[in-house]
C-alpha cells in the first residue's frame, strides 16, 4: 500500500512539474515572439522610407516584399498550427499595392500580433499536440511555431544587407 501511495504521489508531483514547465514554455514563447516583433519594428523604422522598394538585384524581393513575405508566412504557420482562420489570404500581404513604409509596418506588426495572440490562446497541452503542416509534415504545434520563428528570423536577417545598401546602419543584434 505504501508503494502505491508513494508512486501516486510521485506521479502527481511529476505531472505538476511538467505542467509548470509547459506553462513557462508558453510564456517564454510569447516573450520571444514579442522580442522578435520589437526587433523587426526596429528594422522597419531604420530603413529609409524612400528605400522600401530597394532590390539588391532585379530578381530579388524588395525590402518591403521581404517583410511582407515574412508576414504572410507568420499568418500561414500560426493559422495551420492553431486551426484559427487567418485574417489575411495566402500571399495577400506581399501582393499589397501599397508597399510604403507606413503600410508595410502596419501589416507586419498585425502579422506578429496574430502569431502572439494565437500562442496566448493555446494551452501547454495544445502546444504538445501533433499537427500536419501543409498536408505533409507532422510535428508538434510548438515545433510549428519554432519553424515559423526560424523563417521570420531568416528573412529579417536578409534585410540587414538592404539597410546597409540604403546607407543606414542596421539595428544592433537583440538576442535577449
Amino acid at each position: 500500500m505504501k508503494v502505491i501511495k508513494f508512486f501516486t504521489t510521485f506521479l502527481v508531483l511529476l505531472g505538476s512539474i511538467h505542467f509548470a514547465t509547459a506553462q513557462t514554455s508558453t510564456a517564454d514563447m510569447v516573450k520571444e515572439w514579442e522580442r522578435a516583433k520589437a526587433y523587426t519594428k526596429e528594422y522597419l523604422d531604420t530603413m529609409p522610407a524612400a528605400s522600401y522598394g530597394l532590390k539588391p538585384t532585379p530578381e530579388m524581393r524588395s525590402f518591403a516584399e521581404q517583410m511582407l513575405h515574412l508576414t504572410d508566412v507568420n499568418y500561414m504557420f500560426a493559422s495551420a498550427a492553431t486551426g484559427e482562420k487567418s485574417p489575411v489570404g495566402m500571399g495577400e500581404s506581399e501582393k499589397s499595392t501599397d508597399k510604403s513604409k507606413e503600410n508595410t509596418t502596419k501589416l507586419v506588426m498585425a502579422g506578429y500580433d496574430f502569431v502572439i495572440n494565437s500562442i496566448k490562446k493555446m494551452t501547454p497541452a495544445q502546444l504538445s499536440e501533433n499537427v500536419k503542416m501543409f498536408g505533409r509534415f507532422e510535428m508538434t504545434k510548438s515545433m510549428a511555431f519554432a519553424k515559423c520563428f526560424e523563417h521570420q528570423t531568416h528573412h529579417r536577417g536578409q534585410t540587414t544587407v538592404y539597410i546597409r545598401l540604403a546607407g543606414a546602419k542596421p539595428p544592433q543584434e537583440k538576442l535577449f
